[in-house]
């Protein structure tokens, strides 16, 4: 374990950004990864659930595979590689493909079509992890997924797998599942806080190591992270209840903070259209014009 690369910090979750006749920005997501790093974020994170990874066919896949890990590497960071088949077999395949690319770390969703049983489960992660030797992060978001998982198994692979290290943890409520799985590994899992970042100082204070957000924001959730670290946890909480009100109007629905999400990229200059591939989010006057406060709100903060 200790000759594979580290993970920490603020490492969000790449946008996929289109064109307005909704094929792949490429220009815009290298503009973006590296927007990213040289900002201070740790490592990038692909094909995460708001990048609409779903909506994405598999020559696209590569490519922006391939853009992310140079641009990263150019700027000086780390890349993160969703790995999201369902298929045991595709799902090994995929994950030596992101491993020979330069992938630092992998982050592996289990399957949830279909909803297969716990033991399929456990099969799935430990193969895929064994199929490679660079890191692995394990995604719990049973919300998204409607698929939940005891904390003893994540501990049974932890132990059975030493490659894999990180576990991004989204459930709800996320402090509890967080304080039983270090509980459980005497404080050897390392955890990452997933569902926007809402929980970010709860399970920071439970011992989780990072963050893994929506980029559009990526500054706000770097302060917050800096200041908690740096020892200033009150400094820390305040910058937090500054971007709740955000969060709040905006992460109503999964579809609804990617387009937003992608407004905010949009309104800062990193990529150049917000265009969603549908179906997306419809949504209405007053939600705009809420949302333009909040966002005037934090431009001014921030400098944007």
């Amino acid at each position: 374990m200790s000759n594979l690369t580290e993970i920490k910090g603020i490492c969000p979750i790449i946008a996929t950004p289109f064109t307005e006749s909704a094929e792949i920005d490429y220009g815009s997501l290298d503009r973006l990864v590296k927007e990213l790093i040289k900002g201070g974020c740790y490592a990038v994170t692909l094909f995460g659930i708001a990048g609409e990874y779903y909506k994405l066919n598999d020559e696209e896949r590569e490519m922006m595979a391939q853009i992310t890990v140079k641009a990263a590497d150019t700027a000086g960071g780390k890349t993160i590689i969703s790995v999201t088949d369902h298929s045991t077999e595709v799902a090994v395949k995929r994950a030596r493909y992101f491993e020979e690319l330069g992938a630092d770390c992998l982050m592996l969703l289990p399957p949830f079509f279909l909803k297969p049983g716990v033991k399929y489960l456990y099969e799935h992660m430990k193969r895929v992890a064994n199929a490679v030797e660079i890191p692995i992060m394990i995604q719990y978001a049973p919300e998204q997924t409607g698929v939940a998982i005891q904390p003893e198994i994540f501990c049974k692979l932890q132990k059975e797998c030493p490659n894999i290290i990180y576990y991004k943890i989204e459930c709800k409520p996320a402090g509890p599942y967080v304080t039983n799985l270090l509980r459980l590994t005497d404080g050897k899992m390392k955890i990452f806080v997933g569902n926007a970042g809402f929980q970010l100082i709860e399970c920071m204070d439970r011992g989780a190591i990072g963050a893994m957000p929506g980029c559009s924001m990526y500054d706000v959730y770097l302060d917050i992270y800096n200041n908690y670290v740096n020892g200033n946890r009150k400094k820390a909480l305040q910058l937090h209840n500054r971007l709740l009100p955000m969060l709040n109007h905006i992460r109503q629905n999964v579809e609804q903070i990617i387009l937003f999400e992608k407004r905010i990229l949009k309104y800062r200059g990193i990529i150049a259209y917000d265009y969603c591939r549908k179906p997306s989010y419809d949504t209405d006057e007053y939600f705009d014009r809420l949302f333009d406060e909040f966002y005037k709100e934090m431009a001014e903060n921030y400098g944007w």
